[in-house]
């Protein structure tokens, strides 16, 4: 149980990863990913990346530079610009549905507008489930200066869109359906330099 604990990614740049283990069923025809991060980098780096054998960024969250988030599914991106970071804690939620191809982001408890993304696509089941890397191939690939470093927390992963209400509450840390990953039951294994640490602040 990682209530109120956060992953330290140490140094930068860096070789270390988390592992992540879900149970997956079967292909995801909808999901939703939040976690909320803390971190001083300027450069692009990686906080989520789920990789299946045929496509290495099937689901990926990817900041690129302060003020813009990219958000990909099945290799195909949409980018979100945001206001750049004061420095503080980011919340992010991304969610997606294939039945329509929509594409949303939340930041902050707050939603950008939604953009259109691999309509009718189905997200492959078995993964590679990373944070703190970017993969370019099934669990490896890395490219240290898309790494992450700073402090992961939060982290969720959902086989369906989250309605408005329950994506506020992620923010807010509130009580959230079952999950495919939850920060709170968390089947995890740490690869190099990562520490997990009570958060210092809420």
């Amino acid at each position: 149980d990682l209530y109120r604990k956060v992953f330290v990614f140490r140094k930068d740049p860096s070789d270390a990863y988390v592992v992540l283990r879900a149970r997956l069923e079967q292909p995801l025809q909808n999901f939703t990913v939040c976690l909320r991060s803390y971190t001083d980098l300027t450069r692009p780096y990686s906080l989520f990346s789920y990789a299946t054998k045929a496509q290495d960024n099937e689901i990926l969250l990817f900041k690129p530079k302060p003020e813009e988030y990219r958000f990909y599914v099945g290799g195909k991106f949409v980018t979100f610009r945001v206001p750049e970071g004061r420095r503080d804690w980011e919340h992010v939620c991304a969610s997606w549905e294939s039945a329509s191809g929509i594409a949303e982001f939340w930041l902050n408890g707050k939603p950008w507008p939604r953009k259109g993304l691999q309509r009718g696509y189905t997200v492959g089941a078995t993964a590679a489930i990373l944070l703190g890397q970017e993969q370019d191939s099934f669990g490896g690939g890395f490219d240290l200066y898309n790494s992450f470093s700073g402090e992961l927390t939060d982290v969720y992963l959902w086989d369906t869109g989250l309605s408005p209400d329950k994506m506020r509450a992620a923010f807010l840390s509130l009580r959230l359906p079952p999950a495919l990953l939850a920060w709170k039951s968390l089947s995890y294994e740490v690869k190099g330099d990562v520490v997990v640490k009570p958060r210092l602040r809420e």
